[in-house]
């Protein structure tokens, strides 16, 4: 695969590895996690993002849409996706970038001439570039293709992934990166499938896999009341980390919040929101403190 559909390239990241780092997001998802806060991610195709605070009525997307399949209303811009192909002409013709196409196919060539732009960054912090999504593994032959090409400039390579994945995917992308973030939901098998789609076993078999490797693991986790919130979740957790091999004593707490509400509202789905709650800060205290009897580190975001 020498193409891979990229909804968004961040420069300048300081949270997704060490030092500054490129990020590559792909697009696609094997999970469903009723909390995204990328659900611009989640589809494995291209998808159509409209912002009515930058439309200005030029209606230069309607006289040029080959299918008819935008009105004006007094709401903006609406588009029949009945009738829409998604073939972008909208977004090539809107002056104010009101609509937004998510999802391009980038040859590696291209892809490693953005990553080179950035070099000098990545030299004087320490940092490199990290893959991302969406679920990154969905795309290995690509990914695979892309940490090689950064393998052979020295850049330092981090995949965000679930570990939703073929095991032997996954030790191939690990033979060709130092570091993973790897995101653990909920424990308990049931919760994950009622609130990701899918159960866990998989993945925390493939974890344990992992461990066994050299590369670097820090875990994410979400902090969602009502879904992870519970002591018993993170006490599982703990014992999980600690049973696996290396030293694996890090993980990202993410507390909850309510950013893709905005984005499915651009992507015309706000029936598809789920909004759920935040841990308060003393219950996120206890979190940390529950990982520290463990002998893990805790830290919100990262």
């Amino acid at each position: 695969m020498r193409t891979g559909l990229i909804f968004d390239i961040k420069k300048y990241a300081i949270n997704d590895g060490p030092g500054i780092r490129m990020t590559v997001f792909f697009k696609g998802c094997n999970l469903s996690c009723q909390w995204c806060h990328n659900p611009e991610s989640l589809s494995p195709k291209v998808q159509k993002m409209y912002t009515a605070s930058k439309c200005i009525g030029a209606i230069k997307c309607l006289d040029n849409c080959p299918y008819n399949a935008l009105n004006l209303t007094k709401e903006g811009i609406v588009t029949d996706f009945d009738a829409c192909n998604l073939c972008g002409k909208c977004a090539e013709v809107c002056p104010t970038k009101a609509f937004e196409m998510l999802g391009s196919s980038i040859p590696i060539s291209e892809l490693m001439k953005k990553i080179d732009n950035e070099a000098v960054f990545f030299d004087q912090s320490g940092g490199g570039v990290t893959f991302s999504g969406g679920e990154p593994l969905m795309h290995s032959d690509y990914l695979i293709k892309a940490l090689k090409e950064c393998g052979k400039r020295m850049y330092h390579r981090v995949v965000d992934t679930t570990c939703f994945t073929s095991l032997e995917n996954l030790l191939e992308v690990a033979d060709n990166c130092e570091m993973f973030l790897v995101d653990l939901k909920v424990m308990d098998s049931q919760k994950h499938k009622e609130f990701t789609g899918v159960n866990n076993e998989k993945i925390l078999s493939n974890i344990i896999e992992l461990s066994k490797t050299n590369c670097e693991i820090i875990f994410r986790m979400p902090l969602i009341k009502g879904v992870n919130s519970d002591l018993i979740n993170f006490e599982r957790t703990a014992e999980f980390i600690n049973s696996l091999e290396g030293n694996r004593t890090k993980i990202n707490l993410l507390p909850y919040h309510k950013v893709a509400e905005n984005k499915l509202v651009k992507m015309g789905r706000a029936n598809d929101f789920f909004e759920f709650e935040t841990p308060n800060d003393h219950e996120i205290s206890e979190i940390i403190s529950t990982f520290k009897r463990y002998g893990i580190h805790a830290s919100i975001g990262g």
